[in-house]
């Protein structure tokens, strides 16, 4: 029986080693790598978004820019933050047994943005990165093929009249990434297509081998409306999941309750009981 000694050092080992890499299958919840997007826990410091995540079941994180590090510090979640701050923030995820894949959403104006952004998840062992900057797709490029990390592109809710914001469409971010190396493909946000107007198992199909993440939630209607529990509302999260299984997708699913801001621990529970329930 290998001690604790022993344990941690096999799990540091691992961690360092991983960044496009399948996360580990003994972070697996019945077939499923899940946990939340921090920004769930806005309301709250990054240690505290840490040990919620945990309290809820979840045993992975995304982390995002601009969130406290933790209670009364002036240091925040972020690609620019000092190197004892980011030792801290990796430290207590593993203290909790919360493994950081993810960073994100964040924008790069320039390829430099990329590289600093890159730089730190390298740092971090992230599996993957969480952006809207489609207009950087070379750099991001070349930056997921010299790190090896993946870059996922996200939506937010969009229309045809508004022509600027694209990233809604999941037939633009298919046609961004399609001919670029496989690291680079969509984060799949549920809600947000429904606040597009559009059908979420449609989207993944549309995006079929190029999903690396998910954003996952359920909504009370299409369009502009609350974040509700899933299998609650009009996203069909269950035929969400069985077509995520059939893609064959091991990549990381984040609950993203952007409700019940000051008390969502019970809601990402039963989110995650709930796809756990749909097991692989």
């Amino acid at each position: 029986m290998k001690t604790m000694h022993q344990a941690v050092l096999l799990s540091l080992a691992l961690a360092a080693s991983l960044h496009a890499e399948p996360i580990p299958q003994n972070l697996q919840q019945n077939g499923w790598l899940v946990g939340c997007q921090a920004y769930t826990f806005k309301e709250f410091s990054a240690f505290e978004a840490i040990a919620k995540t945990k309290e809820a079941g979840g045993n992975v994180i995304e982390f995002y820019p601009g969130q406290v590090l933790k209670a009364g510090s002036e240091a925040k979640v972020h690609h620019t933050m000092s190197a004892d701050a980011l030792a801290e923030l990796r430290a207590e995820c593993y203290r909790l047994g919360v493994r950081p894949v993810s960073y994100g959403v964040v924008a790069a104006k320039s390829a430099e943005d990329v590289r600093s952004i890159m730089e730190f998840a390298k740092k971090m062992d992230f599996y993957t990165v969480c952006t809207e900057s489609t207009e950087q797709v070379a750099a991001w490029e070349a930056a997921a093929k010299e790190f090896d990390i993946k870059v996922a592109f996200h939506e937010h809710g969009g229309s045809m009249s508004r022509p600027e914001y694209k990233v809604w469409n999941p037939l633009y971010i298919l046609g961004v990434v399609e001919s670029r190396d496989m690291r680079l493909g969509a984060c799949a946000d549920l809600g947000h297509w429904c606040t597009s107007n559009l059908k979420p198992t449609e989207c993944l199909r549309i995006l079929k081998g190029r999903v690396i993440s998910v954003h996952f939630k359920d909504k009370a209607a299409t369009g502009n409306a609350p974040v509700v529990v899933a299998g609650t509302g009009v996203v069909d999260a269950a035929a969400c999941l069985e077509e995520l299984k059939q893609q064959a997708f091991h990549g990381p699913v984040f609950i993203e309750h952007e409700n019940d801001w000051k008390n969502s621990v019970p809601q990402v529970r039963t989110n995650i009981e709930f796809i756990k329930a749909h097991g692989k």
